[in-house]
């Protein structure tokens, strides 16, 4: 799709999806190849935009919301989003290696700054989905930007196989139906109604969402907009409960950052404004927690995974402040949010560096949730 000069709107309201229906294994290049997208700029910065679409979107999948996909974010000649992996499978759990390759299931497969909601109170330590524990086998429960899933029944299997052992994908557990897992895929019940607007330098979504079965709501609007005459960005939110019951939980952004085709680079540092504490301390060797930085100690290869969780911050949003700059490509992003964090996690592999900020959220039936994220993308003239 071309860049609209004026503003224009999409409406759809999709038929039940089965996300079993993804049984091909294609590369990351044929799947970006046809989704309908948008590209918009500042005249300081462009951005093509993935736009929602349960027949030929970018990501059809069950744990990443689909608004406000954003990939080839360009600035000053960097390329800061691009997809971190070679090629998808759906019998991959998590993600995986063939020879130079990385491979990703298709509910992971998502690129720039990509977001997921979750439902386990507001801790940030966990994962689970709106409705879900409650949920009757065969029940329905909803995953925000997402749509209303159903319950697997009892001795369903599950869609990739959860690994029991450790292996180059995750340690797992075995299946339970009881149990929510965000790396599973779900039956998409129905997607409810995204609308989009879009304009030169925004895209406005909005996703109405009604589940009568479960009691639960919601509408739900992103807007990703080009600041004017800087090399900034925003995404702001909306998150109204129209339901019968709160929602609770957390936000988080995966912050999937690929610079000129790197992942983490020697030197690469993450800072933020307080003195870093690790309960999980990083992945021996490859981080190392400097005051108020974690540093990346080598360049990840091959199968290596960098990890680490972050705290020692505050209640205000004065601690959602993040600077990520990748020493070797000579660029970065500053993003700050305007809600206080409840968890910081880092995850990484050698094509993708990612730090997880995770937002509370307590909203009352009739009551609305707003939260906003500055993005400051800069190059060091290296």
């Amino acid at each position: 799709m071309n860049r609209p000069d004026t503003k224009s709107l999409v409406q759809f309201r999709p038929q039940a999806v089965l996300p079993l229906l993804l049984t091909l294994t294609f590369t990351a290049a044929a799947f970006a190849a046809d989704p309908p997208g948008v590209d918009i700029t500042n005249g300081q910065i462009k951005a093509h935009i993935y736009l929602p679409d349960t027949k030929n979107g970018y990501y059809r999948s069950t744990r990443f919301d689909w608004s406000g996909i954003i990939t080839n974010l360009e600035y000053k000649g960097h390329v800061f989003y691009t997809p971190w992996f070679d090629k998808t499978d759906l019998n991959v759990y998590d993600l995986g290696y063939e020879g130079q390759s990385v491979i990703s299931a298709p509910f992971t497969a998502m690129v720039g700054p990509g977001e997921e909601f979750n439902h386990d109170g507001n801790t940030g330590t966990g994962f689970s989905a709106l409705g879900f524990t409650e949920a009757k086998p065969g029940g329905t429960f909803l995953k925000i930007g997402v749509g209303v899933l159903r319950k697997p029944m009892a001795g369903e299997p599950p869609i990739p196989v959860r690994p029991v052992n450790n292996g180059p994908a995750r340690a797992g557990a075995a299946p339970d139906p009881d149990r929510y897992d965000h790396s599973r895929l779900y039956e998409i019940v129905d997607s409810g109604k995204w609308t989009v607007k879009i304009a030169k330098d925004s895209v406005e979504f909005t996703q109405v969402i009604n589940d009568d079965l479960s009691g639960y709501g919601y509408v739900y609007k992103k807007t990703v907009r080009l600041v004017q005459g800087k090399p900034a960005m925003t995404i702001a939110h909306t998150l109204t409960n129209t339901g019968k019951k709160p929602i609770q939980g957390t936000v988080y952004n995966h912050n999937f950052l690929v610079v000129d085709g790197k992942g983490p680079t020697e030197g690469t540092t993450i800072t933020v404004p307080f003195q870093i504490q690790s309960p999980r301390p990083p992945t021996a060797g490859l981080l190392e927690v400097r005051g108020n930085q974690l540093v990346y100690l080598k360049t990840l290869t091959d199968q290596e995974r960098g990890q680490a969780t972050l705290r020692g911050f505050g209640d205000t949003a004065a601690d959602y402040d993040i600077r990520v700059e990748n020493k070797a490509a000579g660029a970065g992003y500053h993003v700050t949010g305007d809600k206080p964090v409840a968890n910081i996690a880092v995850w990484s592999i050698r094509t993708v560096t990612a730090i997880e900020p995770f937002v509370p959220m307590d909203i009352a039936p009739g009551k609305s949730f707003d939260w906003t994220l500055s993005y400051d993308y800069f190059t060091t003239g290296k």
